[in-house]
């Protein structure tokens, strides 16, 4: 027989909440409950790289693509760098994971860039070409803050 978790996961949610609440911790669905804040940990994680990925794909078009540039990739570019600040502020944990987040970061971003653009994969970095300093410097590149029509 299926049990709660499996059948109405929305109403699992609610009864697992109210249960820690009440410092009931008999009824807990202990396993279950393990795995999703796991899920919770993982999916901030993921939500770190792959606000990277946009980054960097964008910081990209922009150098390869400088007669491309428009207001809608600096607004891109500076609304991913606000988020990403945000997640690492309230989350600080994650910044030892920063060095590896940039790096399959680099490959989402890569793959963005050869999805929207017409840049061929030989003309692309292998590697990420920007340091995490650079990537969440809102002052780089150079003439990110011109202004564009």
């Amino acid at each position: 027989m299926a049990g709660l978790y499996e059948t109405d996961f929305y109403q699992w949610t609610v009864e697992q909440s109210q249960l820690l609440a009440l410092g009931k911790l008999q009824g807990l669905d202990l396993e279950n409950l393990a795995e999703e804040i796991a899920s919770l940990g993982r999916q901030e994680r993921q939500e770190l790289e792959n606000r990277l990925g946009v980054l960097i794909g964008h910081l990209l078009k922009w150098q390869y693509q400088p007669n491309k540039r428009s207001r809608s990739w600096q607004v891109t570019i500076s609304n991913q760098r606000r988020a990403i600040k945000k997640l690492l502020t309230n989350n600080p944990s994650l910044k030892p994971y920063l060095d590896t987040a940039v790096q399959d970061g680099f490959l989402l971003g890569l793959g963005l860039v050869l999805s929207e653009t017409k840049l061929k994969k030989k003309l692309l970095p292998t590697d990420c070409p920007y340091a995490i300093a650079q990537i969440l410097d809102a002052n780089f590149p150079d003439d990110i803050n011109e202004d564009l029509e």
